[in-house]
């Protein structure tokens, strides 16, 4: 495992090297929320709207801000000024940058801890018993080099990567089933933010079938063995947690404030970008069959619908499809999410089934979900990084949804200095994922890509010309001022029919799930 310490090494100088670059939003908003823990008492974290960007993350995330505070001081006092909104000196940015890049120590950790214990050594040539190939390297450098993060984190600037580790360590722990850590962990990642929230129907149902009841030898479950012990037990860890995070906050009877800042729906089905989902190929053919109607003279479509192409956050009507109010976005995810859950239940394969169905979770609420930010296609990708180096058909699939998945963040990165950027650092992470998986696979370099159908690989190499025009073309066509959003809405569309394609495929694989045999003995 030395070799990952090496990496890790080596991508944390490349995040130093970012400090400088382009920062979001997010940047302001999480030094405003320094400084609202840092001044203010609790009491007043959840009611505080100075700023626009008010906290909306569940407690525990507020006291990681407050403890980050305590050293932010020694950095730049006035950041921690409530009333200096948009406040960004050098010694801020600074503090902030170096404060994603030592708490992705906890991902490099669980990378680390998942990669040594659950991926085997593989023989190069079954006739040469000297040559082997490490995948656990290979799969470690594919987390914790994930050019996904990279983006987001230390470019956009948000924590994913520490929130990604406390995941990891959840999943770790139930590969080596021990439920309960599995468990505690989950709930901490819970309480820092809210969004994993849509993979935990899989671990309820992974938990109760596999740790509150037993099964036969055949994998049927013993409907009197269930063990009331164990759910109490599970019970108590979850609810602890919950307690001490939002116990505070009850007891100041502010639960319902913190929850309306948890979960605001006042925000539009989409988010300014269109996050490359179903919503985005409903909102197209919207599109599509308002310009045909208007050509054809068959309904009279008012112009003022058509704002959800403005780049804005806010509510919108559909010009000829039905609108769609948050209960449809909520029915439609449950129902996508559903049918891996009862074959999760009725027919668990060990922790790998586990996996597949916290993935399928995750596919379901981007897919579905309201108001989905682009971001969250990373709540995929990782996750299913951990299967890329078992089965060949995994790997394809991942190939297909990391390159148009990483793509299709593109679009939070639009200054000119950052272009090369992203552009260098998805070329990059590309090539080792098709070549390290390649390589373990047996694939050879043949068809357009290897380890991909023809097919997949017309599409993937769809996105050079796509990319070219977005960059190049739409600007020079004179398309800047008139159709401004229209790179964002062709990146959008084109990914969305990437997305689901992976989704489809990915529930279709593990509705072909075999058995495996039990993670320790890998």
């Amino acid at each position: 495992m030395a070799t990952l310490w090496i990496v890790a090494a080596g991508v944390t100088c490349l995040k130093a090297l970012l400090i400088p670059s382009y920062k979001s939003t997010d940047f302001e908003v999480h030094r405003n929320w320094l400084a609202i823990t840092n001044k203010l008492p609790v009491k007043k974290w959840y009611y505080e709207n100075r700023s626009e960007w008010t906290l909306d993350y569940p407690p525990f995330f507020a006291w990681f801000e407050f403890a980050l505070s305590k050293i932010a001081y020694y950095f730049d006092p006035k950041m921690l000024n409530v009333k200096n909104l948009s406040y960004a000196s050098d010694e801020t940015i600074l503090f902030q940058r170096l404060s994603v890049i030592v708490t992705d120590l906890v991902f490099i950790y669980a990378v680390k801890e998942f990669c040594s214990k659950f991926v085997k050594l593989r023989r190069r040539d079954e006739d040469d018993d000297d040559v082997m190939e490490n995948p656990s390297v290979v799969l470690g450098v594919l987390l914790i080099c994930n050019c996904g993060l990279l983006i987001v984190d230390h470019i956009h600037f948000q924590y994913n990567g520490f929130l990604f580790g406390l995941m990891m360590l959840s999943v770790t722990h139930m590969y080596e089933e021990k439920y309960i850590r599995s468990a505690f962990w989950f709930a901490v990642l819970l309480n820092c933010k809210h969004i994993y929230l849509y993979i935990a129907p899989a671990y309820f149902v992974y938990l109760l079938r596999c740790y509150c009841f037993q099964s036969t030898a055949a994998g049927r479950i013993r409907w009197l063995s269930f063990s009331p012990l164990r759910l109490i037990a599970l019970g108590l860890v979850v609810i602890s947690v919950f307690g001490i995070s939002f116990g505070p906050f009850i007891y100041l009877n502010q639960l319902p404030q913190v929850v309306s800042r948890l979960f605001p729906f006042k925000r539009g089905l989409c988010h300014a970008y269109w996050a490359p989902n179903f919503w985005a190929l409903y909102n197209i053919a919207d599109k599509g069959a308002a310009i045909v109607a208007r050509k054809l003279e068959l309904v009279n479509v008012t112009t003022n619908k058509a704002v959800m192409t403005g780049g804005l956050v806010q509510e919108f009507e559909h010009s000829i499809l039905p609108s769609i109010p948050p209960i449809v976005t909520l029915a439609a995810t449950v129902l996508s999410i559903l049918p891996v859950l009862l074959n999760l239940w009725w027919s668990p394969k060990g922790p790998r089934s586990f996996l597949r169905a916290l993935i399928l979770c995750a596919f379901g609420s981007f897919m579905f979900g309201w108001h989905v930010h682009e971001k969250a296609i990373l709540l995929i990708i990782l996750p299913m990084s951990l299967l890329v180096v078992e089965k060949k058909k995994d790997a394809q699939l991942f190939l297909v949804l990391s390159t148009v998945g990483h793509y299709s963040l593109f679009p939070l990165l639009y200054t000119p200095t950052e272009s090369v950027i992203k552009v260098v650092l998805v070329l990059i992470f590309t090539l080792y994922a098709f070549t390290s998986l390649g390589n373990i696979h047996r694939f050879p370099w043949s068809i357009p890509l290897p380890l991909l159908s023809k097919l997949e690989s017309v599409y993937l190499l769809g996105i050079l010309p796509l990319e070219v025009f977005n960059s190049i073309g739409h600007p020079l066509l004179g398309l800047s001022h008139k159709l401004h959003f229209l790179p964002l809405m062709l990146t959008s569309v084109y990914c969305a029919l990437g997305v689901t394609y992976c989704w489809l495929k990915f529930y279709w694989l593990t509705f072909q799930e075999k058995p495996l045999v039990h993670p320790k003995s890998l």
